[in-house]
């Protein structure tokens, strides 16, 4: 434009001239919008059109000098706000973003991109309720079809089999259509369904490359399904197109944290605490981390950092507790206390309080009203965790007559031969990690994490078959040609390579539940290893009990259900020493506390490795640790705790009688009838 504007229509031609010029060409839109408003000083929608422009140019400084004083002047415009939000973001203050964007869309709601990225913002602050509500209405307002409009609104309402039906429908007319496929994918997510989001996701993305919000969501349907290197590979993709993105650095430090990464994951959750300092699930994350990391200090200063912005959060107050070295002070015993005592505390919240009471209770030797507020803590997780203790009794069945003498003989040569992996199952709480720790102390092992590798592949084959009985695994597994055994551990051994961070050729896997695919694991890797981490019943079962895990082992939360697994395992195990003699190392917890050498070269042997000193001093090792036990495993051997479940067993009787004759022989092993299920 030359020359300055004249009249009312010139003045709207050239404002229109630089609102084209802005998303192409924001230096010239910048230019434009200054000539505007030498003519005309103050203007509105000039100075909204300059301010944007300096933001696209990176000039944030001078974009926020401008929209920061026509946010106040102009207090409903929406569009001011969201701009505001933009730079308020590109400068890393992430919570005034927030505060700019909420502004933005209860102003005017169906503004998509606000909600997107609103929705990002609260994502890296930790809210993973508030980002899926902002992501939704992102969705919902993403699209102009009325029937999609419909669909969006009852998810936004959490309608969900509405939404669902409706999507169906729709796509039913219109399969390639990709919105619809990304809302019907989020449905999916909200069900926990993860491999058909995946898998809807995957074909969205192959309809339209370049759609970024359904490959963020891809990134978060991988990492969900426990596929760190294909997650990690999306949200870099994603990355490289928006680097500042908060959501999708946040997504990209956990997955870090999940492949072991732990450096790189706390300088990307250290850039995001920057942008969002007041931010209390923003420095629990952090905590985690850094507990993992093995800096346990920074953890504690991370945890209260978090308490301090947030007292209510129970979560901050368990994850102090969830140290098991960590002792609280009366007074905050007391602060534990007066939360508990508010009635607006959400289930989660109460939940966290009561697991961290019955800790510090415990702790100093109130084992009464310690136990009360475990059993209480566990009623609440029980009500919204669901576990079938019957179908875990059925696989057990189901494993027993399927895995003969005869089915693994015509199968003996069907897997991968590798040698690398060591499987250490069990239950939680049972020595795991502390096995681990040993083993990973020697040079040709390298510990990694309870890995979901195996659960992967057992969903993956389940789903390929229908639900007749004979497609129920492990039944499923007779139908599966020889061959196909040696391609799942190729890629159980592809999958897991990315935990991999050292030349040791042997890694452990220490997903405790894995117990269940003990059979699987031999067919398709042969030469595995494969422990037995076992601790006396009422101890192992009492840890679970008071124990509340992030995720998962929903069968810890009743004394009965937890007797039951504990019985359903001694039971499988019992069937695998029958059928295939020697090939599972079992492990006695109190055993090796009793004669700690002798039990480590009773391991070391039976995984083919010469003695190295260095597994006596396993608590030297100073590699990451990500479960509960990760600061007990840095100390020597204490056998303090062997016993410990005794303060308990006056209110232990229910488990008592559900494990019957396993706790009556062990360490022994009771006669299992073969025809009778427990």
């Amino acid at each position: 434009m030359s020359g300055a504007p004249g009249p009312v229509g010139t003045l709207e031609v050239a404002l229109a001239h630089a609102e084209r010029l802005l998303a192409t060409e924001p230096v010239l839109a910048a230019k434009q919008a200054a000539e505007i408003l030498v003519v005309v000083p103050g203007h509105p929608a000039a100075s909204l059109l300059l301010g944007a422009a300096r933001r696209l140019t990176g000039d944030i400084p001078a974009a926020l000098s401008i929209l920061e004083p026509l946010s106040s002047s102009q207090p409903d415009w929406a569009a001011v706000h969201y701009e505001l939000g933009l730079a308020l973001g590109a400068e890393r203050r992430g919570e005034a973003a927030v505060a700019a964007l909420r502004r933005t869309v209860a102003l005017q709601p169906d503004m998509p991109d606000a909600w997107r990225v609103l929705a990002d913002h609260l994502a890296a602050m930790g809210d993973v309720e508030g980002a899926d509500a902002a992501y939704a209405q992102h969705i919902r307002y993403s699209t102009r079809d009325p029937r999609l409009l419909r669909a969006g609104t009852a998810l936004c309402e959490n309608r969900i089999a509405q939404a669902e039906a409706l999507l169906r429908s729709h796509l039913k007319q219109r399969p390639t259509d990709v919105v619809a496929i990304r809302m019907l994918a989020e449905v999916a997510l909200r069900l926990g369904r993860n491999v058909d989001a995946g898998n809807l996701l995957a074909r969205c993305l192959e309809l339209a490359p370049g759609f970024t919000p359904a490959r963020h969501n891809y990134a978060v349907a991988l990492h969900r399904q426990g596929k760190p290197a294909e997650a990690l590979a999306e949200i870099e993709l994603v990355l490289a197109q928006d680097p500042r993105n908060p959501g999708y650095r946040n997504l990209q430090a956990a997955i870090l944290g999940r492949i072991g990464e732990f450096d790189r994951a706390l300088e990307v959750y250290a850039g995001v605490l920057a942008e969002y300092p007041q931010q209390p699930k923003a420095w629990m994350s952090y905590g985690h981390a850094l507990k993992a990391a093995g800096r346990q200090a920074d953890s504690i200063g991370a945890y209260r950092k978090s308490i301090e912005l947030s007292p209510e959060l129970g979560e901050a107050w368990w994850s102090l507790a969830n140290l098991k070295t960590f002792t609280f002070t009366a007074e905050e015993i007391d602060a534990v206390r007066r939360l508990l005592a508010r009635d607006d505390l959400s289930t989660e919240d109460r939940l966290h309080f009561e697991f961290t009471l019955g800790s510090a209770l415990e702790d100093a030797g109130q084992h009464a009203e310690a136990f009360a507020h475990y059993a209480q803590g566990n009623r609440l997780r029980r009500s919204i965790a669901h576990h079938d203790a019957a179908e875990v009794t059925a696989q057990v069945q189901r494993s027993k007559a399927l895995f003969t003498p005869a089915f693994f003989a015509s199968r003996a040569t069907c897997g991968n031969p590798a040698p690398d992996p060591i499987f250490i199952v069990g239950l939680p709480r049972a020595g795991s990690t502390l096995l681990e720790q040993i083993l990973s102390s020697h040079s040709a092992v390298e510990g990694t994490m309870e890995l979901p590798d195996v659960i992967s592949i057992v969903q993956n084959v389940a789903g390929r078959h229908g639900r007749s009985d004979d497609a129920k695994y492990p039944a499923v597994l007779a139908g599966l040609d020889p061959g196909e055994f040696h391609a799942l551990g190729e890629r159980y051994l592809e999958s897991t390579r990315i935990q991999r961070k050292t030349a040791a050729p042997m890694f452990i896997d220490k997903m405790p539940n894995n117990w269940g695919h003990v059979g699987l694991i031999h067919l398709m890797l042969p030469n595995a290893r494969i422990i037995d981490a076992r601790r006396h019943p009422l101890a192992c079962c009492f840890s679970n009990f008071k124990q509340h895990f992030a995720r998962g082992q929903r069968f810890t939360y009743d004394l009965e259900d937890i007797g039951r697994y504990y019985r359903d395992y001694v039971e499988l195990m019992t069937h695998f020493d029958a059928v295939l003699p020697g090939r599972v190392h079992r492990v006695f917890y109190e055993r090796v506390v009793e004669d700690t050498e002798a039990e480590i070269r009773r391991l070391l042997d039976y995984c083919g490795l010469p003695f190295e000193d260095g597994c006596l001093r396993f608590y030297e090792n100073d590699r990451a640790v990500r479960t509960a036990s990760s600061e007990q495993v840095r100390r020597p051997i204490y056998r303090e705790g062997i016993d410990h479940w005794r303060h308990f067993e006056p209110w232990l009787e229910p488990l008592k009688r559900v494990l019957g004759p396993v706790l009556e022989a062990y360490p022994g092993i009771p006669p299992f009838d073969p025809t009778h299920p427990n």
